[in-house]
């Protein structure tokens, strides 16, 4: 099953012509295209499925996506699993 999780913009970096950002999902951080959502910056919440985030969603909907995929038990086992 394929998920798009929310997570918390750290930081962004121009690498050649791809944006990309630093993202926490609940204290695990991934590197993210961020080449879709242009206007995400740092401390902005995205949607990221498989290193790309395809959306920016407000605090309060990811804190309660994040909450939803934890009891549906879909954040348990490998971290790395999360983005």
């Amino acid at each position: 099953m394929c998920l798009a999780v929310p997570g918390k913009v750290l930081e962004t970096e121009l690498v050649g012509e791809s944006r990309l950002g630093r993202v926490d999902f609940g204290g695990v951080s991934r590197q993210v295209y961020l080449d879709l959502v242009p206007e995400a910056g740092v401390d902005d919440y995205v949607i990221v499925h498989a290193g790309v985030a395809i959306s920016k969603v407000d605090a309060e909907e990811a804190r309660r996506t994040f909450e939803l995929l934890e009891q549906m038990g879909a954040l348990e086992g490998d971290p790395a699993a999360r983005d």
